[in-house]
């Protein structure tokens, strides 16, 4: 198990589900954390979590579809932290049960700047902070919609796609600067975000989903962080560039 000591990163969306299950994690393991949610107080909640573990962190609000929100958001981090040695861009918003015929041209920008955009701005000015540092590591949150089709959800699908190959080309990128980029796609999560689906879908979409995954469950939060976090951590030193799926076996 690698530690984290004398490490600082920072961690989007971990106000709740994977991305505060991901926040816990990396301090238990010695990391100092940022805390990056739109919802500041969700944020500050998982920073009082870690302190209650005897971790440090700091609450920070962003709002990831806005450039000068991300800008500050990381500057912030490197003026407090005197640095930035990982990131887990977990933020996204989800949307299901839509027809592509039908989806307005409002809902399918906000999907897409939320999931694509805001993780391009997020690696925008993470990318700089760690090449000061020599070198690190970034792990973007992309969905098992991001490595084939899921009914109803045209445009997260699209957004997710997008990440994957966005983390591909980063990591290619900026592979020379020490720097590796890889993609976390998981499955269905016991998340906040899954209840939502649920709500607008219904109860069955749980039997339905665990009935197509051969461990025939769904992931937890803390599954899929400790993945998140094992890819950020020297154990996964030549690993970048890939698209880690956390499924229970579905895409086997």
């Amino acid at each position: 198990m690698s530690s984290y000591a004398g490490k600082a990163g920072l961690v989007t969306g971990a106000g709740s589900g994977i991305g505060r299950a991901s926040a816990l994690e990396f301090a238990r393991r010695g990391a100092v954390i940022a805390v990056l949610d739109l919802d500041e107080d969700s944020a500050r909640r998982t920073v009082e979590l870690i302190a209650k573990e005897g971790g440090q962190a700091e609450a920070v609000a962003v709002d990831i579809g806005d450039e000068e929100s991300v800008q500050q958001a990381v500057a912030q981090v490197v003026s407090t932290f005197g640095g930035l040695d990982f990131a887990l861009n977990n933020a996204g918003l989800a949307s299901h049960g839509r027809v592509l015929t039908e989806m307005s041209l409002q809902e399918w920008e906000r999907v897409l700047r939320v999931n694509v955009i805001g993780t391009w701005l997020c690696m925008k000015y993470e990318l700089p902070a760690m090449q000061q540092r020599g070198g690190g590591a970034i792990v973007n949150v992309a969905s098992n919609g991001g490595l084939y089709a899921i009914s109803g959800a045209p445009a997260y699908v699209a957004g997710k796609h997008g990440v994957v190959g966005l983390s591909k080309v980063a990591a290619v990128d900026h592979g020379p600067d020490g720097i590796r980029v890889n993609a976390l796609c998981p499955s269905v999560t016991e998340t906040a975000m899954f209840d939502g689906v649920v709500a607008s879908t219904g109860a069955h979409i749980i039997e339905q989903q665990t009935a197509v995954t051969p461990l025939r469950r769904l992931a937890t939060p803390e599954e899929v962080a400790a993945a998140a976090v094992w890819l950020c951590s020297p154990d996964a030193s030549y690993i970048t560039g890939t698209a880690l799926s956390v499924d229970g076996g579905r895409r086997a």
